[in-house]
């Protein structure tokens, strides 16, 4: 009896991880394979466009605001006013400084085109312009998130799509358990056939890492949701109102040189990472314009906001632990900030599942090939005369 009932459930569940299996193949496969990609986005980008890298030295040789002027110089063309927002500074030696632009006027139901454009850093020279939206990795970050349809409840359907990932991570230690114990499983051959080994052997080992992005993205997928959820169990800070996509400022009394500067001084030994240029206030209500600053010191993340009428510099206070926790949510998604080994396991977790999809559709397929050839076995004994 017992047996039978677990017979009837390893059932329940292989049919559970067949169809869900079977029916997300086609969105999950792309929302897989983008998220991999995007692991190495710098390292891809790189490769397929080695110009924008190719720097002449590590040194930053002109000031910011000469950065800030050839980033502005080359998009003075753009018909939709394109201007400088952030200036980011190298990441490290041998990066190039990037400049992020955003156009002004924007068509009703349309949004802003996004610009970055990549310089040289001792001789400023523009060494490309790109698009985000229309590069490929823009493309794939677009996908991997909403699948392109935000209008459509697009990042609500890759949250569900994750569901169905982290259910068939489970249910595939579940179906992958074997009989003979825990060491017995870890054998290659448990089958004759090749696709059979690869699809236990691989979704086992990479089964706890696949479930751990899937919930993770399910996390990032419901934001407010997720919000709601980590300030019932950890402390986050109070959400700052959406700035939108207002304009950027025209003529701001403070240049970004003198922001540095202020900055500099108001964190000792700190080092700059990016400036975010002040948006124009909206109406005699609206907060003052100010500046923002990333900054960093022993690895330690700093944001530091500078009135632009004032000068005066304040450090915004340190993230709490729900904040310091949801930080690390999404670093885990993404494989940043988590070392080389989670990385190229959430690079597996973005190309095996296209691996399961083809190899688990080949065993159904054989699965269903012995039970008609069964079949048909038994209906012709049945029609057979007796002798």
């Amino acid at each position: 009896m017992a047996t039978s009932r677990k017979r009837a459930l390893r059932q329940l569940w292989l049919n559970i991880h067949l169809w869900i299996g079977i029916g997300l193949a086609i969105l999950l496969i792309p929302i897989s394979i983008s998220g991999g990609l995007l692991v190495f986005h710098d390292e891809f980008d790189a490769l397929l466009n080695p110009h924008r890298y190719a720097v002449s030295g590590p040194q930053m040789a002109l000031t910011p605001s000469d950065y800030l002027a050839r980033a502005k110089a080359a998009v003075a063309d753009a018909p939709d006013d394109v201007r400088p927002t952030a200036l980011r500074l190298p990441a490290e030696p041998g990066s190039p400084v990037q400049v992020q632009a955003r156009g002004q006027t924007v068509a009703p139901g349309e949004r802003p085109r996004f610009v970055t454009v990549f310089l040289d850093p001792p001789t400023g020279r523009v060494l490309d312009v790109m698009e985000f939206r229309k590069s490929l990795f823009g493309f794939l970050h677009v996908f991997h998130e909403n699948l392109t349809i935000p209008q459509y409840s697009g990042r609500q359907i890759v949250g569900w799509a994750g569901v169905g990932m982290l259910i068939l991570s489970l249910t595939g230690i579940y179906l992958w358990w074997p009989r003979g114990g825990f060491l017995r499983g870890l054998r290659w051959s448990r089958s004759t056939r090749f696709t059979y080994n690869l699809h236990h052997m691989a979704g086992f080992w990479i089964s706890i890492p696949l479930a751990i992005v899937s919930l993770t993205g399910i996390y990032l997928s419901f934001p407010q949701t997720a919000r709601d959820m980590m300030a019932s169990v950890a402390e986050m800070s109070p959400r700052a109102p959406r700035a939108g996509f207002g304009p950027v400022m025209p003529n701001p009394a403070l240049t970004v040189d003198k922001v540095l500067e202020i900055a500099g001084a108001h964190e000792t030994g700190a080092a700059a990472r990016a400036v975010f240029l002040p948006a124009a206030a909206r109406g005699e209500r609206g907060p003052p314009p100010s500046w923002r600053v990333q900054m960093e010191r022993d690895g330690t993340p700093l944001t530091v906001t500078i009135g632009d009428r004032d000068g005066r510099a304040r450090t915004q206070p340190p993230p709490q632990s729900g904040d310091t926790a949801a930080r690390w949510i999404r670093w885990i998604h993404e494989g940043s900030n988590s070392g080389p080994v989670w990385k190229a396991l959430v690079f597996a977790t973005g190309v095996l599942p296209t691996v399961f999809a083809i190899t688990g559709t080949i065993m159904w397929l054989r699965r269903r090939a012995v039970r008609r050839g069964t079949r048909t076995a038994v209906a012709e004994t049945q029609l057979r005369p007796a002798e």
